[in-house]
């Protein structure tokens, strides 16, 4: 720490100097973040010193958190869902699984079924809850092998996942039936939709993922994805109301003598954003910016296929990915690789239909020279 403080302006023009440092979203294609909407960053600060771990001293925002529970159990067929906003996917998977585990607290070695294909924020639940990993191969399509994850489950199951919206494909399982599955077995069934919980139902044909279908326990979603917050937003929704309160510790100097949630200090300010920008959209706006998402995927695909760079898959989301040597993205650009060596690029709202059109110029130019 510096021994004397140092002027305003000296201090501004150094972090913008390190702002400057940062890469440039029109050049950005790999991240599942975005460019928060513009309400969203005037609700964040308008709530910017709001603590919802002590939600007593603040009422009114930890009710705007129940409101944005509200309207996603809503979206997700249960009205009067349960749940909290977490601090993003990997604090809401963790969440899942502590709930997995203590529904089956008399097993002694418990295990969980979860998809090849799924975030590496389950590798560290598992790790912290000591749960065995039961990983399911996926199909041609990248999508969870529905019954080999049957046949996988014995009496130490306490747990299965299922992925609405792959990271790294962009592909939703097949969660009806995995779904039917759990409710055959009678076992905690947890959808990690943080990405595609705001994505699939605003599509013209939405695939079934949520709440209307009895054995999904619990789904995680990330406002702070496609839902354009400030970040860090996440949210847990539980289709039973008490079902956190298994969670809960004492926290007897708090104005709430118990709490579920993961944090203890947990920021206001992007939860009252997340909201913000629901209701400012609404569901005809939403599924405006998820249309013309998935128009720029199309687009993204069928350009990079007129190059030569085949498609990996049909992706049921706003991600695409190529057969593509690394060698052929050329600077500034920014992609990512999946495990598999496969080019992946994620059509965010930021990334309009121009800058698609200037990124495939830049790779034919940069491949055909």
């Amino acid at each position: 720490m510096l021994n004397k403080g140092i002027r305003e302006e000296e201090l501004f023009a150094f972090l913008a100097e390190k702002k400057s440092a940062d890469i440039d979203h029109d050049y950005i294609l790999s991240s599942m973040c975005t460019i928060p909407h513009s309400v969203a960053v005037r609700a964040h600060c308008m709530f910017m010193e709001t603590n919802l771990g002590d939600p007593g001293l603040f009422p009114g925002t930890f009710s705007l958190e129940q409101l944005l529970v509200k309207r996603l159990g809503t979206l997700y067929g249960c009205p009067d869902a349960g749940g909290y906003a977490t601090s993003g996917g990997t604090e809401s998977n963790i969440q899942a699984l502590r709930l997995a585990r203590a529904s089956r607290s008399d097993v002694a070695e418990p295990n969980v079924i979860v998809p090849e294909s799924a975030h590496f924020s389950f590798k560290k639940a598992c790790d912290m809850l000591g749960l065995t990993v039961r990983p399911v191969a996926l199909d041609l399509n990248f999508r969870m092998d529905a019954e080999m994850a049957a046949g996988l489950i014995d009496k130490n199951t306490v747990g299965m996942v299922g992925i609405a919206g792959t990271t790294e494909y962009g592909m939703v399982d097949p969660i009806a039936r995995l779904a039917a599955i759990a409710s055959q077995h009678d076992l905690f069934f947890h959808v990690d939709a943080a990405f595609g919980g705001l994505v699939i139902p605003f599509l013209d044909d939405p695939i079934p993922f949520d709440f209307s279908l009895p054995g999904v326990t619990t789904i995680a979603v990330d406002p702070h994805k496609m839902g354009m917050s400030t970040i860090p937003c996440g949210g847990l929704i539980t289709r039973d109301p008490e079902l956190l309160n298994t969670l809960n510790v004492d926290t007897p100097y708090l104005t709430v003598k118990q709490a579920y949630t993961l944090a203890g200090t947990r920021p206001g300010a992007p939860v009252v954003g997340a909201l913000a920008v629901l209701d400012y959209l609404g569901v005809e706006g939403m599924k405006a910016v998820v249309a013309g998402c998935m128009k720029n995927t199309q687009r993204l695909i069928a350009g990079m296929e007129t190059i030569g760079f085949a498609r990996a898959v049909t992706p049921d989301l706003n991600v695409a990915t190529f057969a593509c040597p690394k060698v052929a993205v050329p600077a500034p650009w920014r992609v990512s690789w999946t495990r598999k060596n496969h080019l992946r690029t994620v059509c965010m709202p930021h990334v309009h239909a121009d800058r698609v059109e200037a990124f495939l110029l830049a790779m034919q130019e940069h491949n055909t020279r």
